[in-house]
């Protein structure tokens, strides 16, 4: 199990990422825009930068979401292999079964 302070800080990233979205998106817009002028561009650029840090999509990690670890992680379901092993086994699952041979 994962500390509660680091989950709860992945929580409060994807609250953050969520709300500040659309800002930072029109921001990158005009800064991709090569038709701006280049100090439109640049001041975008500047209120980009002043924006909080973990508003930025790339700061989230993955975690599974019953233990929370973050290593090890299977997208489409998000579990940990170690989740996935053990829900597996006892047939929680749909599908899946434990090889054995």
């Amino acid at each position: 199990m994962a500390k509660k302070s680091m989950v709860n800080r992945e929580v409060k990233r994807e609250k953050l990422v969520a709300r500040h979205a659309t800002k930072r998106a029109a921001l990158k817009a005009v800064i991709n825009d090569q038709e701006k002028p280049i100090e439109e561009r640049f001041a975008a650029t500047l209120k980009l930068a002043e924006m909080p840090r973990n508003s930025s999509a790339v700061r989230m990690h993955n975690r599974c979401q019953l233990t929370g670890r973050p290593h090890a992680y299977y997208r489409k379901l998000k579990l940990s292999r170690i989740m996935l092993r053990e829900l597996a086994s006892f047939g929680q699952i749909p599908g899946m079964v434990k090889s054995s041979w």
